[in-house]
């Protein structure tokens, strides 16, 4: 049987950065949070403002880190080398 080696702790670190890096490119292309929601198919923006803001448990899935990553005209491979540099910062 596996048992993972990455604690809770280590993953919400990761939550933390994966918002961040949304945060800093959405605001490095001059979209507001709502702008940015509607784009990738919310009806609103407050799921994301939670999830930027690692509040009420919201996270972004796969779907909505692909959508992101589309809207704001990088790869998802562009964007989890992003995340990875703040992971090392």
């Amino acid at each position: 049987m596996f048992t993972s080696n990455v604690d809770d702790e280590e993953i919400q670190k990761f939550y933390k950065e994966v918002s961040n890096t949304v945060k800093a490119l959405r605001i490095e292309n001059k979209m507001s949070q709502l702008e940015l929601a509607l784009t990738i198919g919310q009806r609103g923006n407050a799921f994301f403002n939670y999830a930027e803001n690692n509040t009420k448990n919201k996270h972004f899935n796969l779907e909505h880190l692909y959508k992101i990553s589309k809207a704001l005209g990088i790869s998802l491979s562009q964007f989890f080398e992003l995340v990875e540099k703040q992971n090392n910062s």
